[in-house]
């Protein structure tokens, strides 16, 4: 599609040379990704060299749009665009793809005048756009455009044209969509994650869009699991060694939390506090914050799943205490984590 730049084909073979004794499949490899890699170099030199001013403006005609973003491309550039499309969906900006050979045969009812049109081809000149483009112009639907030729059809009717820079495929016919599928595709996202900080997208809100699997579950909160009010292990200050432990049998957690008189948290003692205490005489006649750990790691029922396994997990502890206000509201065992599919 772009014409082969033998200067990047150099600096390929310079920085990833042949390996030793390499299979013919791992040395085209290697010049493949190098060659994307040179091209998407010449992406972010674009961006810093004039495209950002045509960037920042299609980030605010998206951001300003009532409706949605519609993404079209024919052929390679209508599938990366449908992942565009979806990449925009699950990060707040509201997408869908319209396939513009269908579009002209009724598929354009999905386009409405408070929608974008986000439409990729490398040419800007592919047939079956130019329905799409009328009807965008004919409606004043906004037209943002992605193509590697400004002075495209599609580049001159857009409202913004994002140029992509003239690089070489990765392909040794330069033919084959490659490199310049790894720009669409690269820009399409810059475009979602500018969107996404743009508006303060949280974490909270992508957990909405991925409820299913491992990322949805990384996603949850603490206190969809955590166990309260009476569940949880609880003793004051000053309360017997002996009644700590008959706690700590009761609730099955390993530990028990300590308490002040005002129901912040002073510390908790666990299983292998009485283990290394076990030899004691005076063990039962203790009282519990002779043996507990003050100011243990907490955190807040906001805290994600995610981020309470990777504290677990690296502090060695199965039991997370959550807090609000300095008052123990919940208890997180690293057994729950495990259950709810977050590991």
């Amino acid at each position: 599609m772009a014409p082969a730049d033998s200067a990047s084909a150099q600096r390929n073979s310079a920085q990833f040379p042949r390996p030793r004794e390499a299979s013919p499949a791992v040395a085209s490899a290697l010049r493949t990704i190098a060659t994307e890699r040179d091209g998407l170099g010449c992406l972010m030199e674009s961006i810093g060299n004039g495209l950002g001013e045509a960037f920042t403006a299609a980030v605010a005609r998206i951001a300003g749009a009532r409706g949605r973003v519609i993404l079209t491309g024919m052929g390679k550039s209508g599938h990366i665009g449908r992942k565009i499309a979806a990449t925009f969906a699950s990060t707040g900006t509201p997408a869908l793809y319209v396939h513009p050979a269908e579009a002209s045969h009724g598929d354009l009812g999905m386009v409405q005048p408070e929608d974008v049109v986000l439409a990729l081809s490398w040419s800007g000149e592919t047939t079956e756009l130019a329905d799409i483009i009328g009807y965008a112009r004919r409606y004043r639907v906004g037209l943002i455009a992605i193509t590697a030729n400004a002075g495209s059809t599609l580049g001159r009717e857009s409202d913004v044209c994002l140029t992509l820079p003239k690089a070489r495929e990765a392909c040794p016919n330069g033919l084959a969509p490659t490199t310049s599928t790894a720009m669409q595709l690269a820009l399409g996202d810059a475009l979602a994650v500018a969107l996404l900080e743009a508006r303060g997208f949280s974490a909270r809100e992508f957990s909405i869009y991925h409820p299913g699997g491992r990322l949805g579950a990384s996603l949850r909160q603490v206190r969809e699991v955590m166990h309260a009010g009476g569940q949880m292990p609880v003793v004051a200050r000053g309360t017997p060694m002996r009644a700590a432990i008959a706690e700590i049998d009761a609730k099955g957690f390993g530990a028990v939390l300590v308490v002040e008189a005002d129901g912040r948290l002073a510390g908790i003692v666990t299983d292998g506090d009485l283990r290394r205490n076990v030899f004691r005489s005076d063990l039962d006649s203790l009282a519990v914050e002779a043996l507990m750990t003050a100011h243990p790691r907490t955190v807040n029922p906001e805290t994600l799943l995610a981020k309470a396994l990777e504290i677990q997990e690296s502090m060695k502890i199965t039991s997370l205490i959550v807090v609000e206000n300095e008052r123990p509201v919940g208890l997180v065992h690293y057994h729950d984590l495990l259950r709810s599919g977050v590991a």
